[in-house]
């Protein structure tokens, strides 16, 4: 398996960030690649991605959430193996650090190309610095979830 890491400060508060985070349905506006994510409860999301034209469909389940602090998933079905968590934490009433780490088994040869190539760090520092865009030019969050999702 391979790590990315990567981290970003978003000029909303806390608050605002993790909720709209948990807007799952909202992740192809921000990232790429990414063409649908389904929610199919509060727990299951459907994905449907497209990276350099090989489609991929798989399940994801969200295995730790904790409002403003932690969202942690998993895959469950399809091609793609992962699992993941973004934390959320304060740096003061209108600052947040959100830092996402995702372990990734690469499964054909355009994945195993794309983590040579760093193309997958590349990827996901887009997809922060995206996420920190459509946060910061709405005047709010564009839903939120506020469930806890304990780890089994």
């Amino acid at each position: 398996m391979s790590t990315v890491k990567e981290s970003i400060e978003v000029d909303v508060p806390v608050r605002t960030a993790y909720n709209q985070w948990t807007q799952f349905e909202e992740f192809p506006k921000f990232m790429e690649g990414v063409e649908e994510v389904t929610q199919l409860d509060d727990c299951h999301n459907h994905w449907t991605t497209k990276i350099a034209g090989v489609r991929r469909e798989f399940d994801t389940e969200i295995v730790d959430q904790l409002p403003d602090e932690r969202i942690a998933w998993r895959t469950t079905g399809g091609e793609s193996r992962q699992m993941g968590m973004v934390r959320f934490r304060a740096l003061d009433a209108t600052h947040t650090s959100v830092e996402l780490v995702m372990d990734f088994e690469a499964t054909g040869p355009v994945e195993q190309a794309a983590a040579v190539t760093g193309m997958v760090d590349r990827r996901v520092k887009g997809d922060m610095r995206r996420f920190k865009e459509f946060v910061e030019r709405r005047s709010g969050e564009t839903g939120g979830w506020r469930g806890r999702v304990s780890p089994a």
